[in-house]
């Protein structure tokens, strides 16, 4: 990211003014006393979905209640539930493979992301099931001549262990569960066994899941782990032993391991998706004169964190613990709630929607389902997000997305003169934070951030380690902001931000840049765009947001992992075809990728 630092002072009567701005619940003191709430005891991480999300979001509903907050127009009450799907059962999937017995739910474990059904078809082993691009500068392809179609293949976990490193990187690519199984689903299997094979770490253990709460769609095959009992069963008879081919397999031959096994299989699978109830906590708090009418000025930020720690943390070995988050992001709710407050006493020119969201940890599913479910983006006059602002060091503060709208750096500049904080300014707006949602659906928005620490994601992120004095500041700062916002007439204007390719040093090397935005956690079948970049290959080739793309490349697209596999095959330059989705009608489109910037 290019930043520019900047340190502004500011003459008396700006000064004056910003110190005595309504102070209601910003003093440092008021402000830890939310960051306790939001992390003591009850709210265990506010992981989305669970209890202590629910307590974390009952005390932000109280204190907006007590500020006077108004319900969003045709909803219920101040906390505004959306769905998602939390996990994935097995319900007792099985492998019958030729004269063996059946292997049930001890030795079979279904893949979080399998079709749920069941196939029969001949046995076949494909060493590693990786097949590597053209383009990728290494040659491995463990279908290269043989035929797998309507046949039920069986892989070995991982990829080859003995091979040069520059080789292993690129294998470690295309070496997850999905990418396995949408390569065997390309070349027209029926149905995946996956198998730890006995030269590999956890040898002979059941695969994890594969669950990934962002994306929980099929891969569009039947796909299973085994253990290592049942894999040594399915090579009986072969005169071959598995830990024999893994050695040659291991070595670099590619095709030591791809032949077919004895008899045929039955694979049954039989799973259960789980949908669980979020909340987000969204109030509206009235304009000078009383108006309730949009567009309103928009503050948020996410409430959530990552509970007991999960796939999130960054201490991963330690046993389970809770992970406060009091910097991520109790410091940007505490910041919104005494924002919230000073408005409810001195309110703004333009009435202001108050937001705070869930899930953004698991891939921004709060911000995202409330602006598909619960507003139109055009009622947002501009979105002011702070995530993780409770560490203030040197007096610098970070602003990103100024690039979203030509009023920023004139706004942002004036609100710093009292301010007087060292700022680092960034336009970019393709942040990972609540922000890209917003900036998605063409509202103007900031983001606000004091930067990482070693405790970022870690049961160590504590409310003992903010500088409550510095959030003071930045909750003025933000308020400052917000005015600016709200006396503009007219609102804000959103500004595309097109990110400049840089120059490719290697066209064959390099995975290439289509532009587009995918629109995660959603259960379509295909690659949803929640956007396409401004002057990127996507846009000029016609494509748009809302459209679905199920073609890439000639390569068949259910979710994002069949279409980032599928981009791995694309060369710069060399047009390809995608086939889309738009208001339920099949199109076609050139698309010329570029560089990846």
């Amino acid at each position: 990211m290019n930043r520019r630092h900047q340190t502004l002072t500011g003459v008396s009567l700006s000064l004056a003014l910003f110190l005595t701005l309504p102070a209601a619940g910003q003093t440092p003191e008021e402000l830890r006393d939310d960051v306790l709430a939001l992390t003591g005891p009850g709210t265990d991480g506010r992981a989305v979905g669970t209890p202590g999300a629910a307590t974390a979001r009952r005390y932000l509903i109280s204190e907006l209640e007590a500020a006077g907050a108004r319900l969003l127009p045709g909803q219920d009450g101040l906390g505004i539930p959306f769905r998602f799907i939390s996990g994935v059962e097995d319900r007792g999937s099985s492998l019958r493979a030729g004269g063996h017995k059946r292997f049930g739910s001890d030795q079979v474990k279904a893949f979080a992301f399998s079709e749920t059904g069941e196939v029969r078809g001949e046995l076949y082993f494909v060493g590693y099931g990786i097949r590597v691009p053209e383009n990728a500068g290494v040659t491995y392809d463990s279908y290269a001549g043989h035929d797998v179609r309507d046949k039920v293949v069986v892989v070995l976990r991982y990829f080859p262990d003995d091979v040069q490193d520059e080789t292993r990187s690129v294998l470690n690519r295309h070496a997850d569960f999905r990418s396995k199984a949408s390569a065997a689903r390309d070349q027209g299997a029926a149905g995946m066994v996956m198998i730890t094979g006995p030269g590999s770490e956890g040898a002979g253990e059941l695969a994890p899941d594969g669950f990934d709460i962002s994306a929980p769609g099929s891969q569009g095959i039947l796909a299973v782990s085994i253990d290592g009992a049942a894999g040594d069963r399915l090579f009986a008879g072969t005169g071959v032993s598995l830990a024999e081919v893994q050695r040659s397999l291991d070595s670099g031959e590619v095709d030591a391991g791809s032949f077919p096994l004895p008899g045929f299989a039955t694979l049954a699978v039989d799973l259960e998706r789980t949908p669980t109830s979020g909340a987000n906590v969204v109030g509206i708090l009235p304009a000078a004169d009383g108006s309730l009418d949009p567009p309103y000025v928009a503050v948020g930020a996410h409430y959530d964190h990552l509970g007991m720690g999960g796939g999130g943390s960054l201490n991963p070995h330690a046993p389970p613990a809770v992970h406060p988050g009091a910097d991520d992001n109790a410091s940007g709710t505490a910041a919104v709630l005494a924002l919230a407050r000073t408005v409810a006493d001195s309110p703004l020119a333009r009435p202001v929607l108050v937001g705070f969201w869930s899930g953004e940890e698991s891939g921004l599913l709060g911000s995202r389902a409330f602006l598909r479910d619960a507003i139109r983006p055009d009622q947002l006059a501009a979105y002011i997000n702070l995530d993780m602002v409770g560490r203030l060091e040197e007096n610098r503060l970070t602003v990103q997305a100024m690039g979203s709208s030509s009023v920023w750096p004139g706004i942002v500049e004036r609100a710093n003169v009292p301010g007087g904080f060292d700022l680092a300014l960034s336009d970019d707006p393709y942040l990972p934070t609540d922000s890209s949602a917003f900036n998605s659906e063409s509202v103007p928005t900031l983001n606000l951030f004091t930067g990482t620490h070693p405790d970022y994601h870690r049961p160590s992120d504590t409310a003992d380690k903010l500088n409550y004095e510095g959030l003071a500041r930045i909750a003025r700062f933000t308020g400052l902001v917000a005015r600016r916002v709200a006396e503009s007439d007219p609102v804000p204007e959103f500004v595309e931000v097109e990110r400049a390719p840089e120059t490719a040093t290697s066209r064959v090397s390099m995975r290439a840049y289509t532009g587009t935005i995918p629109e995660y956690a959603t259960e379509i079948e295909g690659l949803l765009l929640g956007g396409v970049m401004a002057g990127g290959p996507a846009e000029t080739a016609g494509l748009q947001k809302g459209d679905v793309i199920v073609e890439f490349a000639g390569t068949p697209v259910l979710n994002i992992y069949d279409y980032m596999n599928a981009l791995e095959a694309a060369r710069i330059g060399e047009p390809l075809t995608v086939v889309f989705l738009r208001n339920g009608e099949r199109h076609e489109v050139t698309l010329v990728p570029t560089a990846r910037p």
